[in-house]
């Protein structure tokens, strides 16, 4: 099982929690939602729970719950600024398909 960020992804996640003042990392899992079933969710951790499962990329770490784990194996956490537009960004090999407005996907 893996998770990783790009340098980009880490750079900003570092800056938000500088900014925040606190916090050890970022927790990344999925909830049940849209138009497809599941999106992505992101918050920031200030204390890990019993049932994480703890990834180190680029000097960051990343959180996941066990329930999660299995959507989101494999997962690349980037961030990307294209003209005004700029937000994490996912790239998940178990995506088998996406709604139209890319809010949630399917497994």
């Amino acid at each position: 099982m893996m998770i990783s960020a790009t340098e980009a992804a880490a750079s900003r996640v570092q800056a938000f929690l500088s900014k925040r003042g606190k916090g050890i990392g970022l927790r990344l899992g999925v909830k049940t939602t849209g138009c497809s079933g599941l999106a992505y969710k992101l918050e920031f951790v200030d204390s890990s729970n019993s049932d994480d499962e703890m990834f180190e990329s680029n000097g960051i770490k990343i959180f996941v719950d066990q329930k999660s784990l299995k959507y989101l194996d494999g997962t690349v956490l980037d961030y990307t600024k294209e003209g005004l537009q700029e937000g994490f960004k996912f790239t998940n090999p178990n995506v088998k398909d996406e709604c139209g407005c890319g809010e949630s996907f399917t497994v």
